[in-house]
Parts: C-alpha cells; sequence; structure tokens
C-alpha cells in the first residue's frame, strides 16, 4: 500500500520537473523549495552505464554551485577529455570512461583532494 503522505507526480512530459514540495512545474514553482540538493562538497567521480542502452558515462557528484558554474566546469571537462556531456539535476556526466581524466583536471583546478 502506499503511504499518502508519499509519492507522487515527479516528472510530466508536458512540464519537466515536477516540485517535491508543491508539485507545480520547478519553473513555476512558488514556494521557494530547492530544485536539487546542495553539493556536500565532497567530490566523487563514477563510472556508471545502467539505464544508459550500454554506454559509459562518468559522473562527476557533490560538487558545490548553482547550475551556471557547473555548466561552465563541464564545458572545461569536456574539452579536457575531448568528449561530449551534460549536467542533469546538479550531476556532471562526460560520454564515456574518462575517471583518470577527470580526477586530473579536478585536481589541478583545486577542487579534489585525496
Amino acid at each position: 500500500m502506499r503511504k499518502t503522505g508519499q509519492g507522487g507526480l515527479v516528472y510530466s512530459t508536458e512540464a519537466g520537473r515536477m516540485c517535491p514540495a508543491c508539485r507545480a512545474p520547478v519553473a513555476a514553482c512558488t514556494c521557494g523549495a530547492p530544485a536539487r540538493p546542495a553539493g556536500d562538497g565532497v567530490v566523487r567521480v563514477s563510472r556508471e552505464t545502467k539505464g544508459r542502452g550500454g554506454k559509459t558515462v562518468t559522473l562527476v557528484r557533490g560538487l558545490a554551485g548553482d547550475d551556471a558554474t557547473l555548466t561552465a566546469l563541464a564545458k572545461r571537462l569536456k574539452a579536457a577529455c575531448g568528449s561530449g556531456g551534460t549536467v542533469k539535476d546538479g550531476v556532471i556526466e562526460i560520454q564515456g570512461d574518462h575517471r583518470e581524466r577527470v580526477l586530473a583536471f579536478l585536481k589541478q583546478a583545486g577542487l579534489h583532494r585525496d
């Protein structure tokens, strides 16, 4: 059985992502709830293939910053790796397995430490 306080619409093909608090589209949200959780400051670089048709992507999670900052960093990472990518929900996705290059880039930029 579903509990009454949980669940609900998360994504709509008409409006896109939905706010978890007021259930309105994120672009029209009036409740002020954050669209995504803030980065915790611990940068995690991982490789993933699930749900991507067998394609490999490198994920960078935990970076603090707004969407504009993450998009600019993703652009620099894509150029350093020589591949495409995107930013979704505060996670930078780089196409292909580039964990070593991404780690080296983040260490050089001072965003990752051992």
